[in-house]
This record gives structure tokens, C-alpha cells and sequence, in this order.
């Protein structure tokens, strides 16, 4: 049963591709191929044979099959790549030079076949099919398994691209045989556990869509359109970039897909995207084909101008640069390279030579338009070659190659050669006989590590990959005013983090600007602003919000504002924090200098008064209402007066405990005094009574000692408050957002108010015996201006306390200030000014004999 499941695959695939079965099954059964195998196009016999694989045809003649009878055997079909004719006759080249050395595979003759994908993955299969088996169109079963068990080639250089060299991996990896590509670049092909034979010369496109995001990046592109093929290397590739796009804050606005092979109609579409979109910066992961067709489709109806990002598989295409659309394209391409002799190697090429080659007949007849056999008869009409033909006088990309994809077979071709050498060769020579395997050469190929003759450094890593280095590629118009390939910068995979990409020269952008395009789907947001992302829209979409009140942002494009500290202040722009300005009742200010006058002229006034008292100290009017009292009383206005000014300027510690303090201690001072004088008055009239010894009990002795007690409970008040919690200043950043208010803290706010309960207590005590002795007889009674003046002190604090808690800042301060001044001007004018004004300008009425010839006063 187990046999015939075997017999069964063996047979679909024999179907399927026209070849023989493998090896081991020839012991079983006796078959022979249904088809004849496929012939190289290029080949040489030798004591090893080396295959190769190259896509020099980009098409496979196709049939709709019948199953009715056997299949068509595989032919190509289109027009030749030359440049790919060119890069596979570098294998030759190599092999060449390499049996014409004696210091690698001395006395070994190296051979190889060279066919011709037609970059058809049933082509590959075959052809790889064949490296393994071999072309014998017979396998019988009187041969063994151990006759056939080693590969046809012991390793292989190609495919060219990437989707046939996935299928021809996972199969010839499961024969160990060793596939060294040039060009197959899908990052797929680094899994070992899926292609433990593939290794590759070019880099994989992993290390491409970092170095193309890297670029775009760099240029400040953060809109763009992609388009790719729609195959393994298309695919695989354009989903590392993306990736890789996206991590670096790049925006896609549309990925478009499409084979050569699709209908028309998918590459209109594809056209139209590309024509309708705002991006104006395009990368490109397109094969040589799909480009090819791109490009003429867009030239039917040229879109605005587009700044082109191209990868290696046609960033270096010499036939694109006559496609004005891609002038100033820039892309990573392979670095270029010299192989000395390599060009004289392919001029060296006769009609002789190009007979025994299926492919170099091709090229030789479509090159000259000519008949190599000579059938002038052939419905082409082509005229036989007569000898003349100058292959040196070409124009086309096999004599013009930059040699950078033909370097990457050069070293893949000698890495092969190393590998073997390592497997059949001793320091001195080499077992022509030696019986080896694929696996040998395949654990040789994972250390081979040299130097090749132009100066390239040939090693692989676990993967199977070499070091990634790319040149940037720009192509720019010469003097002739054809475009040409510059090389404007370098990337490197081996260095550090953020230094792999550097720039050269100058890049000649699309049209020939010498500017950097502009390619992006919003402004960027300016300091100031933050992005606000569109509603369905890539994140690189987005609206400029101002920052909020008290925030900033000091970059362009920020995504989130930040909060000043809550010391500082945006700016106008609102792009810095800057200190708050710090606001206080100073020195300078308008308001602090009228206060200033204010206060100075009351404590200006108070001495004045004290000075015409003091000289008219003897006069009725003056001893009749309490001399001493009245000393006492100007000198506590004048410190009132004073200590207003101690709330004026910066607070510090000590004027913070100062202001308060001396303003309570003062102003108690003063009512004890005013309430002196008032109870001076009351017992004085209490005295008159009959049997009344009232003042002997309120003489002068007791009024001091009252104006002493009543003061001294103030200043235990206030060593209280400052020893528990004393004011100190400290900064409001509540009262206003955008400014500081330096001020003076109350400390404990019991403290504050009973300094301020005591002086309001003493002041209404004082205001209801002034109002009660008001109408007591005589000219002197002092009652009902003492009654007046509390009026005014209290009228003014119960004011003062509302407009003290609402006034903003520095205004605070200035509500203090005017209390204190209203309250002792009230004062000093109810008390003083009626006495100063007898004094100075009634001198006939300040006479004993008038005051107390006077009736009592007339009510209030």
C-alpha cells in the first residue's frame, strides 16, 4: 500500500513536469521520462558540474490543457533580457577564471548548465528537478539507489527572482542541495527551518524596507503611495516597509498590487490611483516587468509630477531612463563594481560561439536582425549574417552593464567553488574522485569566508545572507541631457543604530528640483499646537489645535501639550513657560506712592497737633480734656500712620510678622486711649453728683494703668499668634493663572481676626460710652466727637472686612492700608481738629472763664 502511494506522487509529478522520478524509486519500478528534458542554454562539461538558473526570457508559452493527450514540453517565449544574458555569462566568466587558477580546486575542471526560467515557477521546478536527477531518459531497476544517490550538480547559482526561487528551494532543500541566488531578495527565504540550502549574495529585503523607510524618513515624507508586485518578492517586501513605515510615523494613503500577467483593466486601475492620489512621493517594490508596464501606462496620461523611490529590482535599470516620468528617481541599488576582464569576456563573442548556445544565437539574431542558419527563407524575412556584425558596436545593456548585478553571480559562483574546495581538496591538492555529498557542500558554504579578486568580502550569517550595503541611486540628467545613474549616498547594515544611511552628494529630486519635495497629508503642526487626528483618517491626517490655557508645546508636530509648572507661565505663542510675574504692593507702584503721601501727611499731621498742644499745653482747652491722654493718643496716630507703610513692598518674614502685629498693638493703643478719655469724661460728670469720690478712683495713675492693660492683652494676642503660627509670606498661585501673588500669609487665622476682634471690641465699647456721655453738660465734654470718631472707626472696619476678603491681590494689601488711614484720620479730625481750630483761629473762646460759662451741650 505504502509502495503504491509512492508510485502514485512519483507518477503526478513525472505528469506534471514532463521528468523522471527520483533516484531511489528506480529500484522499484522501471521507467523512462514522457518528455525529453530540458536543455541548457548555456553549458560546458567539466569534472564538476555547477547549474545555474537565470529569468532571461520573462514568459512561458502556455496551453489550456486537455488531459486528453501529453502536455507541450516548456518553452519560453518574448523578447530576451540581454541584461540577464549578461548577468548569467558572468557565472561563466567566473567559472573560468576559476579553472585557470592553482590555488582553488587545482586540477579540477569546472563545468556548467545554465538555463532559462523564463520567470515561470513551473519552468524552476523543472529545471531544478532535473539539477537533482540529472537528464538520463532512463532509470531501470538493476540500478541502485546508491548509484544515483548524489545530486546531478552539487549546488547552483540563481534563481533571478523571488517567487520561483521559494518553490525551488522548498524542494531542493529536501535533498540538502545548496542554492547560492543572486537576486532573490524576499525576506521569506531567511527561514532555515522552511530553505535550510538557500543562501543568497544580495541582501534580503528586510535590510531594503528598513533602509527605504530610513530614506523616507529622512526627506521628511510622511504621505506616500506604494505599489508592488503581486508576487512573493512584491508581497513579502512591501510588508516589511510597511512595517517598518509605519514604526517611523509614516502614513500610506494607498498599496496597490499587480502581476504582468493580470488583465489590462487591473493595471488602469492601479494608473488611476496613482494619477487621482495626493502623495507625492511613490515607492515602488515592482519586478522589472510590472515597472516596465507601469511606466508605459502612466505615460499614456502622465500624472504630476512624482518623486519615485525604487528598489534594486529596477532602480538600475538602464532601459527605464528613458522614461521622463521617473526623472530624479532615487532608490538602493547594488554597489557597483569593476570585474576586470569581464567586458572583454563578453565582446568576446563570434557567430562561431554563439551557434553552440540556444541563447547566445538568440541574442546574436536579434541583436543584428540576421539569420545565424541562414533562413532567409523564415516568415521574419531576416537576411542571413554574413560576418560583418560588430558585437563591440552594440548599444544595449549586454555591453553597457554596470556590473552590479553580475558581480553578485561573480561571488556567488566562487563561493560554490570554496565550498567544494573545502569538501574534496587538501592543502595540496584535490580527490577528482572523491565521493561527496549535497550536505557536505551545504555545512561548507555556511563558513566559507573570503575575499574576492575586486576587492568584495563573500561570508554568510545563519541565514544564509550577507552583510546588507546598498548605494543610493539617483538618476540625474548629465551633460548631454540624458539621464544617468549618480550614486548619492551609502546604507550599511553593519553599523550602529540610527548611522547606517549617509548622503554623499546632491540629489537631483523629480523634474530636476533641487529642493526636497513636499510630500505630506497635513502641515506640520507649529510650537504652540498640538495634532488632532482626523476622524477616519491616517494618524499623518490631522488639524493644528492651539494649546489649552496654561500649556505649551516646544516642538513642531507634538502630540500632546504640556503643562507649565505651576510657577510659570505660557507666552504668547504659548511654544515656552515663563516665570510668572510676581505681583505685589511695591515701592513703585501708583497706588503704593498715594498711599504713601496719605500716610506721611496723617503722621505729618498727628506731630503737628502734638506740637501746637505742647505749646499750648497750659491753655483751659487743652488741660480741660486730659493733656496727658491726648499726648499719649497723637503719639499712638502717628505710629498708626506709620505702620501703614510696613505693608508696602515685598513681604519678607519680618514684615509679614510686623505689619500685623504693630497694626493691632497701635490701633489698641489708640482706642485704650480714646476709651481713656472717655471714661475720663463719664467719671468727671459722676463726680459732680453729691457724696461721689468717682475720680478717685479713675485718677491719672488708673488711666494709665487702663491704656497699659488694655494694650498689654493685645500684645499677648499677638506673642501668641506669633509664636504658634506667625505670618509669613508665601506665593497665591489660586488668585490669578497667569501672575503670582506675593502676599503675606495670615498664619492662624484665629490669631488674625482675634487681633481684629479685639481692636473691633474695644472700639464698640468706646462707641457706647462716647454715645452715652454725649449729652453731658459743658463746653469740654469731648463725648460727642469720641462718639463721632468710633462711628467713623467702625463704619470703616465693617466695611473693610467684605472688601478685604473679595479685593484680588496687591489690592488686598492696598484695603489694609486705606482702612488704617480712613480709620485714623477719622480719628485724629473728630477728636483734634474742633480743639486745633479753638487754638488757632478762636484764641478768645480758649479761656477757663468761657468754658465754663457755657450751657451744656446741645444733644446730638
Amino acid at each position: 500500500m505504502q509502495l503504491t502511494s509512492i508510485l502514485i506522487m512519483c507518477m503526478s509529478i513525472l505528469w506534471i513536469t514532463g521528468l523522471s522520478p527520483p533516484a531511489c524509486i528506480a529500484d522499484l519500478v522501471s521507467c523512462r521520462l514522457w518528455a525529453e528534458p530540458q536543455r541548457p542554454g548555456l553549458y560546458m562539461n567539466g569534472d564538476l558540474i555547477i547549474g545555474g538558473i537565470f529569468c532571461v526570457h520573462f514568459y512561458a508559452r502556455s496551453e489550456q490543457n486537455t488531459y486528453k493527450k501529453q502536455p507541450l514540453q516548456l518553452q519560453c517565449s518574448g523578447s530576451m533580457s540581454f541584461r540577464e544574458l549578461s548577468i548569467a555569462r558572468a557565472m561563466e566568466f567566473a567559472i573560468y577564471e576559476i579553472n585557470n587558477r592553482t590555488d582553488l580546486l587545482p586540477g579540477i575542471m569546472l563545468g556548467y548548465q545554465i538555463h532559462d526560467s523564463c520567470g515561470a515557477v513551473s519552468m524552476a521546478i523543472k529545471v531544478a528537478f532535473q539539477f537533482a536527477n540529472g537528464m538520463e531518459p532512463f532509470f531501470n531497476d538493476t540500478e541502485s539507489c546508491s548509484k544515483s544517490a548524489a545530486a546531478a550538480v552539487p549546488a547552483l547559482v540563481g534563481e533571478s527572482t523571488s517567487t520561483p526561487s521559494i518553490s525551488m528551494a522548498r524542494m531542493l532543500g529536501l535533498f540538502g542541495i545548496p542554492q547560492v541566488s543572486h537576486y532573490a531578495t524576499c525576506a521569506c527565504l531567511s527561514d532555515k527551518r522552511q530553505y535550510p540550502a538557500f543562501f543568497r549574495t544580495i541582501p534580503s529585503d528586510h535590510h531594503q524596507a528598513a533602509a527605504l523607510a530610513n530614506v523616507v524618513k529622512h526627506f521628511g515624507w510622511t504621505w506616500i503611495g506604494a505599489v508592488r508586485s503581486d508576487t512573493d518578492y512584491g508581497n513579502y517586501g512591501m510588508a516589511s516597509f510597511l512595517k517598518a513605515a509605519q514604526e517611523e510615523g509614516i502614513c500610506v494613503e494607498y498599496s496597490e498590487s499587480y502581476y504582468r500577467t493580470q488583465p489590462r483593466s487591473k493595471l488602469e486601475r492601479v494608473a488611476n490611483v496613482i494619477r487621482r492620489s495626493t502623495a507625492r512621493v511613490i515607492v515602488a517594490f515592482l519586478a522589472a516587468g510590472e515597472m516596465r508596464l507601469l511606466l508605459e501606462e502612466l505615460a499614456r496620461q502622465p500624472p504630476p509630477p512624482l518623486q519615485w523611490i525604487g528598489t534594486e529590482a529596477w532602480i538600475i535599470q538602464s532601459e527605464f531612463l528613458t522614461y521622463n516620468v521617473c526623472a530624479g528617481a532615487i532608490g538602493f541599488g547594488i554597489p557597483r563594481s569593476v570585474m576586470g576582464g569581464f567586458r572583454e569576456f563578453l565582446l568576446d563573442l563570434s557567430p562561431e560561439q554563439a551557434l553552440k548556445s540556444p541563447l547566445l544565437t538568440e541574442f546574436w539574431e536579434s541583436s543584428f536582425s540576421c539569420s545565424l542558419k541562414g533562413k532567409t527563407g523564415s516568415s521574419d524575412g531576416a537576411r542571413e549574417c554574413d560576418g560583418s556584425e560588430d558585437i563591440r558596436a552594440l548599444q544595449n545593456p549586454y555591453t553597457q552593464s554596470q556590473l552590479r548585478e553580475s558581480n553578485l553571480v561573480y561571488k556567488a559562483t566562487y563561493a560554490i567553488a570554496h565550498a567544494i574546495h573545502g569538501v574534496i581538496c587538501n592543502d595540496t591538492q584535490c580527490n577528482k574522485s572523491a565521493k561527496f555529498t549535497p550536505w557536505q557542500i551545504l555545512d561548507q558554504l555556511k563558513r566559507v569566508n573570503f575575499t574576492t579578486k575586486n576587492g568584495f568580502q563573500v561570508s554568510f550569517d545563519s541565514n544564509g545572507d550577507p552583510v546588507a550595503v546598498y548605494d543610493l541611486i539617483d538618476w540625474q540628467v548629465n551633460e548631454d541631457g540624458a539621464m544617468d545613474f549618480v550614486t548619492v549616498g551609502h546604507y550599511d547594515s553593519s553599523k550602529p543604530k540610527g548611522q547606517e544611511f549617509s548622503l554623499s552628494r546632491a540629489i537631483s529630486w523629480m523634474g530636476g528640483r533641487t529642493v526636497v519635495p513636499r510630500s505630506v497629508c497635513s502641515e506640520s503642526c507649529p510650537p504652540g499646537t498640538r495634532k488632532a487626528v482626523q476622524k477616519g483618517k491616517p494618524v499623518c491626517c490631522y488639524d493644528c489645535i492651539p494649546c489649552a490655557e496654561g500649556e505649551i508645546s516646544n516642538k513642531t508636530d507634538s502630540l500632546n501639550c504640556v503643562r507649565c509648572p505651576s510657577e510659570f507661565w505660557p507666552n504668547t505663542q504659548r511654544d515656552s513657560c515663563l516665570p510668572k510675574p510676581v505681583e505685589f504692593l511695591s515701592w513703585d507702584d501708583t497706588l503704593s506712592i498715594t498711599l504713601t503721601v496719605f500716610s506721611t501727611t496723617g503722621a505729618f499731621i498727628a506731630v503737628c497737633v502734638a506740637a501746637v498742644f505742647y505749646r499750648n499745653r497750659t491753655s483751659p482747652i487743652v488741660r480741660a480734656n486730659n493733656s496727658e491722654l491726648s499726648f499719649l493718643l497723637l503719639f499712638s496716630l502717628t505710629l498708626c500712620f506709620l505702620c501703614s507703610l510696613t505693608f508696602i513692598g515685598r513681604p519678607s518674614d519680618w514684615s509679614c510678622m510686623l505689619r500685623h502685629t504693630a497694626f493691632g498693638i497701635t490701633f489698641v493703643l489708640c482706642i485704650s486711649c480714646v476709651l481713656g478719655k472717655t471714661l475720663v469724661v463719664l467719671m468727671a460728670f459722676r463726680a459732680t453728683l453729691p457724696g461721689s469720690n468717682a475720680m478717685k478712683w479713675f485718677g491719672p495713675p488708673q488711666q494709665r494703668l487702663s491704656v497699659l492693660a488694655f494694650t498689654l492683652i493685645q500684645v499677648i494676642i499677638c506673642v501668641l499668634w506669633l509664636t504658634i503660627s506667625p505670618p509669613l509670606p508665601f506665593k497665591n498661585l489660586k488668585q490669578y493663572k497667569e501672575r503670582i501673588v506675593l502676599e503675606c500669609g495670615l498664619g492662624s487665622a484665629i490669631g488674625f481676626w482675634a487681633v481684629l476682634g479685639y481692636i473691633g471690641f474695644l472700639a464698640l465699647l468706646c462707641f457706647i460710652l462716647a454715645f452715652l456721655a454725649r449729652k453731658l453738660p459743658d463746653n469740654f465734654n469731648e463725648a460727642k466727637f469720641i462718639t463721632f470718631s468710633m462711628l467713623i472707626f467702625c463704619a470703616v472696619w465693617v466695611t473693610f472686612i467684605p472688601a478685604y476678603v473679595s479685593s484680588p491681590g496687591k489690592f488686598t494689601v492696598a484695603v489694609e492700608i486705606f482702612a488704617i488711614l480712613a480709620s485714623s484720620f477719622g480719628l485724629i479730625t473728630c477728636i483734634f481738629a474742633p480743639k486745633c481750630f479753638i487754638i488757632m483761629f478762636r484764641p478768645e473762646q480758649n479761656t477757663k472763664k468761657h468754658i465754663m460759662g457755657k450751657v451744656s451741650s446741645k444733644p446730638l
